[in-house]
């Protein structure tokens, strides 16, 4: 049994540490090891009064209007591992396991909380409003992995952005509390990181752990200390460091650079778990340059292709990057759930295995393909630097079919 959280990383950078007024955002998502993830995106959309929506195991209500967004997810699942919406909001969250035992009752998942998030806010501060209220009103609760077997639960960190600022929320069943970030570096992983200073946090939580024993309120009230497990919370992350290294530089190929890293252990590839996707984003704190947002698609990002997405109308689909859709039929809609395991793989993600297993047995081919793949990526890297430098608008026909084409030559290499 998986009984600790998958280390995955969230970063975020502000200027002074970052170029040029540009916010860097990034996470690895680590998972169960042959969990296929997939890249979504859904367009704004207007829903009928009373209408609901289907979470990955509860139906809440709907709301009016929902921006679009665009995912990374596990592909038996509704909600997302981390994603960013048309507003240049960026949402991701991290399994964290605290003193209270998470509850195996289907509820709301983190994931699911950072999907309605993006759909729903369009600031960080609305999106972590919609997060607490939807935690406050349905709870947090359910099995995190697609297992029959047994049910992996944990409580909700997130880390929120947005082109002025981030909230890192982090909670324990409905309670929560958050700190809000305008510069420097913060990383978040599979622990609690809030301490004292706290920007905003549930109105009962003090009364709470106190009414619990956990917190006598003659100290000072540190929420790491209160809810973890012995000494279980986050000092310091080695991504941190060499991100505030960086002296100011900080821009998407830093980013990628940390994500990629196996040896400080952000890039995690070990028995159980395996980085199963990645994504950077880049948001100008100037609101007329567009937010950039790069996502794998595939596994271990050492081995990956970042591909840029830049919302516009009418933005290209990329079934290429989507898992099959079973509907009804799908094993994870069925009661009792998980009785088996359809595959779920999609076409990029199949190109891929085939070129890992060509470079564990061919290394010469292998290294080549590699350096091919890494100049597609620096293409891109560089005609995004030019479209957030150039002082003309963007012409959104110019990007419409951007992340499809990137996932298409990609796919050509493979062949």
């Amino acid at each position: 049994r998986m009984a600790a959280a998958p280390p995955s990383y969230c970063f975020v950078a502000f200027p002074p540490c970052s170029k040029d007024g540009l916010v860097v955002f990034g996470k690895n998502s680590a998972r169960p090891r042959d969990e296929v993830q997939e890249v979504v995106y859904f367009a704004a959309a207007a829903h009928d009064p009373g209408s609901k929506v289907e979470c990955t195991y509860i139906e809440i209500e709907q709301v009016p209007k929902t921006h679009a967004v665009v995912l990374s997810r596990p592909s038996w699942l509704w909600g997302a591992e981390m994603g960013a919406n048309e507003h240049g909001v960026c949402v991701a969250n991290e399994a964290v396991v605290t003193r209270e035992p998470a509850s195996e009752s289907e509820a709301l998942l983190g994931m699911d909380l950072v999907r309605l998030g993006l759909e729903r806010g369009a600031t960080a501060k609305e999106a972590l409003d919609v997060i607490v209220t939807l935690l406050e009103e349905h709870g947090q609760g359910g099995n995190y992995y697609e297992d029959g077997s047994s049910c992996h639960t944990f409580q909700s960190a997130f880390l929120i952005v947005d082109r002025n600022e981030a909230w890192v929320l982090e909670t324990s069943g409905k309670y929560w509390a958050a700190e809000k970030i305008t510069e420097g570096v913060k990383c978040i992983s599979n622990q609690l990181s809030l301490t004292t200073k706290l920007d905003a946090e549930h109105p009962e939580l003090r009364n709470y752990v106190r009414s619990q024993g956990w917190w006598n309120g003659d100290s000072d009230f540190n929420f790491s200390e209160v809810f973890s497990l012995a000494d279980d919370h986050l000092a310091c992350c080695s991504g941190r460091e060499s991100l505030e290294k960086q002296g100011g530089e900080v821009s998407a190929q830093t980013m990628i650079d940390v994500l990629r890293d196996k040896d400080s252990g952000v890039c995690v590839d070990s028995e159980s778990f395996l980085t199963t996707a990645s994504i950077v984003s880049v948001l100008p704190q100037d609101p007329s340059f567009p937010c950039v947002h790069y996502f794998t698609g595939t596994p271990d990002p050492s081995r990956s292709v970042f591909k840029p997405f830049i919302f516009v109308d009418d933005v290209k689909l990329v079934p290429k990057v989507q898992s099959p859709s079973f509907g009804n039929n799908d094993p994870a809609k069925k009661i009792p759930r998980f009785q088996e395991k359809p595959d779920r793989r999609h076409e990029l993600y199949k190109a891929h295995e085939w070129a890992r297993s060509l470079l564990e047995n061919d290394q010469d081919k292998g290294q080549k393909l590699m350096r091919i793949m890494l100049d597609l990526e620096k293409q891109g890297l560089e005609a995004m630097e030019d479209i957030l430098t150039r002082t003309e608008i963007l012409d959104p026909a110019e990007v419409v079919d951007l992340f499809y084409d990137c996932v298409d030559t990609e796919l050509k290499f493979f062949k």
